[in-house]
């Protein structure tokens, strides 16, 4: 896995989303001894911001700060953990980027709106352009319960080159949450050609991560042709194990598009109400 600083950043506009977030934050911060980083933007393009006098905006923006302070000090005692904020002016999503370079944070987590309308299948842009352009894993979190701890990480897998950065960040979290790794191979098609390969590469990644003290169980599940089929048996699966973190890679092939989520990336993290962690794999 990338080196990079013991650090979660965590976009925070006090909504409730972005509480839960910060709420699924703690558990994994004390097992990787991180530090938390509360990011709160304060968007200067925002129609409504501009109509306050440059007083009125430097005053809002100290009131922010010290609410934001005043927060952090709170759930600092609360978690137990060490909680930094942070209040930057600028466009939203790309002053988050440059938050996770500049920070050279470990992972970002999102809280994503859940969809009331469940034949909505568009997740929101902000979220989708940071999981396709940082950097850094991003752990998205929908919904509002979910399980401290991480005793089940379901690992998905295919027939690309990028596996190995899938299977290694998902190491890294199972020996720290000493979980139980569930890989799982999702076939749709009737050729023995490719589902021997995929057989192959689903014993040869379980032993691979039953070698580094992994508890590991493989799983060959038989689905229909299409993503909407694809995903419904994952998250069947994945709530038959008692998941708790999906880890995808978001395209299939790095040389299509620089940034690109794929279609069933997409329908993974927009449907799941399981914690999803977004792999954007290395340009080579």
């Amino acid at each position: 896995m990338e080196t990079r600083e013991n650090k979660i950043l965590i976009p925070f506009d006090f909504g409730e989303q972005s509480t839960i977030a910060l709420d699924q934050s703690y558990n994994m911060a004390r097992m990787i001894d991180a530090e938390i980083l509360i990011l709160h933007v304060i968007t200067e393009n925002n129609a409504l911001w501009g109509l306050f006098s440059k007083k009125e905006q430097d005053d809002l923006e100290i009131k922010l700060k010290a609410k934001l302070i005043d927060f952090a000090g709170h759930i600092e005692k609360k978690s137990g953990v060490k909680i930094t904020p942070l209040v930057e002016k600028g466009k939203l999503v790309e002053t988050i980027l440059d938050a996770t370079e500049k920070l050279n944070v470990k992972f970002l987590i999102i809280g994503t709106i859940s969809s009331i309308d469940i034949k909505q299948k568009v997740i929101g842009s902000n979220s989708l352009r940071l999981i396709r352009e940082a950097k850094c894993p991003v752990i998205t979190i929908k919904g509002k319960q979910h399980k401290e701890g991480c005793r089940n990480i379901v690992l998905p897998l295919d027939l690309t080159k990028e596996t190995r950065e899938k299977v290694t960040n998902t190491i890294y979290l199972a020996k720290f949450f000493k979980s139980i790794v569930h890989t799982v191979t999702m076939n749709s098609t009737s050729d023995t050609y490719v589902m021997n390969r995929l057989k192959l590469q689903l014993t040869q990644v379980s032993e691979f991560i039953r070698n580094q003290d992994i508890e590991c169980t493989q799983n060959f599940l038989n689905t229909q042709a299409g993503n909407s089929n694809m995903c419904k048996a994952l998250l069947e699966f994945s709530h038959k194990v008692d998941a708790d973190l999906i880890v995808i890679m978001t395209q299939q092939e790095t040389d299509v598009v620089k940034y690109f989520v794929g279609s069933l990336a997409k329908e993974i993290i927009h449907n799941s109400d399981i914690p999803v962690m977004s792999i954007v794999p290395k340009m080579k």
